[in-house]
């Protein structure tokens, strides 16, 4: 099988020969548009500050060489300024050649077409994080009308992506704390799930899937992701949820996990032994030779402080026991 079939097989749980996997030999390429945006490099202040403008404007900062910073000033100082102000214009289809080349250069790769998150992931820097979730309990309607305008703005990414020859597009939304989601159940219900409905919809219409990144414990609103169409959700943390867990709601819908060894709690134990058991149980309970599981590798060794041998232990044992040989018969 082709790494494009094997990633198929996977999401369609209708056994690969072997684990879809994003290291070594990865089965996957990804691409992005060349649109114009406001956009710049990380810029060095002195005194161990950095600072540089991301594609809608919004100030971010940082207190080292290496980390990937936050927000500290929104593009939108005020609400009232939504119907004024310019998004980038995703919607001309010269800007994703680039994508038909990468298709062209890699016809048996599953290609995947980078997006900058749904609703929440943009219109939380636009306004700033803490500003935002406020937003949304007292300005609900503007916030509403910002979120329209992203959405508008997405279906065109959309569109362009799966004509160019994307076979997934993906996004990072990362909705949760350590301990819950940073929004009730109930208000992502009400304001985000139908959005998520309108554009995986879109995106299965033109015969692509959807991607989704998320950190945090999101276990509450993972049943909606899989109602609402997300064929994929990767997460670095999956003891976070619990394998067991992850593996109860691929018995309530066909969702795949995309998953390293956890970053947090299993690869900082530093223990060969450790790694490869956890590896093992999640090929056990999450992909046992059907599909619905995709071997992960976190690409920041450093900065979550490891040398990157402890996941070669971990992507060591995914490749040895990640063949649908292993597990013919236990389903």
């Amino acid at each position: 099988m082709t790494s494009r079939e094997i990633v198929r097989r996977t999401l369609e749980y209708t056994r690969p020969e072997r684990v879809a996997r994003s290291f070594g030999d990865s089965d996957f390429e990804w691409a992005g548009c060349d649109v114009k945006t406001l956009a710049t490099d990380w810029r060095e202040l002195g005194n161990g500050r950095w600072e540089r403008t991301d594609e809608w404007g919004n100030l971010w900062a940082r207190l080292d060489p290496t980390s990937k910073g936050e927000v500290v000033r929104g593009v939108l100082d005020d609400l009232a300024a939504v119907d004024a102000y310019e998004f980038p214009d995703y919607s001309r289809a010269a800007d994703y050649a680039s994508v038909s080349v990468r298709r062209a250069n890699a016809p048996n790769k599953w290609l995947i077409g980078g997006m900058p998150g749904f609703a929440f992931n943009i219109a939380r820097k636009m306004r700033k994080l803490d500003q935002y979730l406020m937003d949304l309990v007292l300005e609900s309607d503007r916030v509403h009308a910002l979120h329209d305008r992203i959405d508008e703005m997405l279906r065109n990414m959309i569109r362009n992506y799966a004509a160019a020859g994307v076979d997934s597009v993906m996004f990072p939304e990362d909705w949760g704390t350590q301990n819950q989601t940073l929004i009730s159940p109930a208000m992502w219900r009400e304001e985000f799930f139908p959005r998520f409905v309108d554009l995986c919809g879109i995106a299965h219409s033109l015969g692509i899937k959807v991607f989704m990144h998320s950190c945090g414990k999101i276990e509450a609103i993972v049943p909606g992701l899989v109602e609402a169409g997300v064929d994929v959700l990767q997460f670095d943390q999956p003891d976070l949820h619990g394998i067991d867990i992850l593996a109860a709601h691929q018995q309530r819908g066909r969702i795949t996990f995309w998953c390293p060894v956890d970053i947090q709690k299993t690869l900082q134990q530093r223990n060969e032994a450790i790694i490869r058991a956890k590896a093992t149980e999640m090929l056990d309970k999450l992909w046992r030779g059907r599909g619905g599981f995709i071997a992960g590798y976190y690409g920041d060794n450093a900065s979550i402080g490891l040398d990157p041998k402890w996941q070669d232990y971990a992507c060591d044992e995914f490749t040895r026991m990640g063949m649908a040989r292993n597990y013919i018969g236990n389903n």
